[in-house]
């Protein structure tokens, strides 16, 4: 290559700018070619995608393609373990279902014999009281209107029922009957003088 002189007659001038230009392109040429024989030289690998083994090893950040990370959906162990639990509380809702229907009998059952307990308790005081021989006496008197040798017996007759029967007068305890309303007792006068017209 041939050096050019400037007029002036100094030393070799700057290489133009298209020369420059050139020169950059024949070097990016020479580094693009030594990148494909290296590429070609590297074996394939599974693993790598086709986008990295098409690009080579030196490809920028930029021209691969990224995928949004996925959200984790239910794997198989998840699945198979909410199965399980799922099984177990439909396993353990009846015998849950048995034992509280058992505790509300048991419940039922122990207001029962409270009750009785205390139905008990009422007749053994009663049976205790018959013991005595003066609640004896007090229970013959008033039940069986039954006396002492020697005793007269008085008994006082009080019906107010009977004795408001035999006067024609309602009982004591009775409620009165309600008067007839106005337009039958209408009713029944105007029968009666139409009744008296007619004889």
């Amino acid at each position: 290559m041939t050096q050019r002189r400037m007029p002036s007659g100094q030393g070799p001038s700057r290489r133009s700018s298209s020369n420059a230009g050139r020169a950059s392109g024949r070097s990016a040429v020479a580094r693009s070619s030594a990148r494909e024989a290296v590429v070609a030289t590297t074996p394939r690998s599974a693993n790598r995608p086709a986008a990295a083994r098409r690009t080579g090893a030196g490809a920028t950040a930029a021209a691969r393609r990224t995928a949004a990370p996925q959200p984790r959906r239910l794997t198989g162990r998840a699945t198979v373990l909410v199965a399980v639990l799922i099984a177990l509380a439909l396993a353990y809702t009846y015998p849950i279902r048995v034992y509280l229907n058992q505790q509300s009998d048991i419940a039922e059952m122990e207001s029962a014999q409270a009750v009785q307990r205390e139905k008990i308790k009422e007749l053994q005081d009663q049976a205790a009281l018959w013991k005595d021989p003066n609640y004896i006496k007090t229970q013959a008197r008033s039940r069986f209107f039954m006396v002492l040798p020697g005793e007269e017996l008085l008994i006082l007759l009080s019906d107010p029922d009977g004795a408001a029967r035999d006067a024609g007068l309602p009982p004591p305890g009775a409620t009165p009957p309600e008067p007839d309303p106005w337009y039958d007792t209408l009713w029944s006068s105007i029968g009666a003088a139409n009744a008296g017209a007619a004889k």
